[in-house]
């Protein structure tokens, strides 16, 4: 007689990263039109992303904040003073990039929010962005909490993030809860702390093995 395979417990809890899991990266001609309005040439894109990217930390940590972080990344002799038009275009412009989102994944935390299973969101995200995101209607609907790196005052990876979102999860078991990122050293955070992780590579049929609650109900072969 045989033995039935042995499947994962139920999940207490589900904490998603955004960036790169829910929300798709920006196109070319996103990262092209914020720079446009920083005054970077069109044959500088690719710097001012080097730019945009060498600064964001201290953004996304809540540390500086917007005028502070567009202040330094400005071209030529373009200015942003506090209350300008400008300052608020590349706030609003820089928010609304990151905020597609993948329609599959999507489908996924549909299906499990049915299940009643509570749903974390824990990203790197600077004021504005986390603002907007707050508003848009799946997060509204579908997760439970949010926990944003510049509300928290602390980004990814360090441990307070994790902790803050178990948290916000109502303290679930770290071994019952289930932590998705696109970034190895994200998930090897989370690990550490005792949390189920999933390195996420984009296929949301492989976030869907990865909740038991979903795996039962559906009859989809776990991992």
């Amino acid at each position: 007689m045989s033995t039935p395979p042995l499947t994962p417990p139920r999940l207490e809890a589900l904490i998603l990263d955004y960036n790169g899991v829910i929300g798709l990266q920006p196109t070319p001609h996103m990262w092209n039109r914020l720079a446009a309005l920083a005054g970077w040439p069109a044959d500088r894109s690719a710097d001012f992303e080097t730019a945009f990217w060498a600064r964001r930390t201290p953004y996304d940590a809540g540390e500086i904040d917007t005028h502070t972080f567009w202040n330094g990344l400005l071209h030529g002799r373009l200015t942003a003073p506090r209350g300008s038009a400008l300052l608020d275009a590349l706030r609003s412009t820089d928010a609304e990039m990151w905020t597609h989102t993948d329609e599959a994944v999507l489908r996924v935390l549909q299906v499990t929010h049915t299940t009643g299973l509570p749903m974390i969101i824990l990203s790197n995200a600077p004021h504005p962005l986390a603002d907007v995101l707050d508003r848009t209607p799946w997060c509204s609907t579908l997760i439970s909490k949010t926990v944003y790196s510049a509300r928290l005052g602390v980004n990814k990876p360090d441990p307070r993030a994790y902790e803050a979102a178990l948290a916000a999860a109502g303290w679930p078991d770290p071994a019952h809860t289930l932590f998705v990122d696109d970034r190895r050293e994200n998930c090897t955070a989370a690990a550490r702390l005792g949390l189920r992780t999933l390195h996420f590579d984009g296929t949301s049929q492989a976030l869907a093995t990865h909740i038991p609650q979903l795996v039962h109900a559906a009859g989809i072969r776990g991992t």
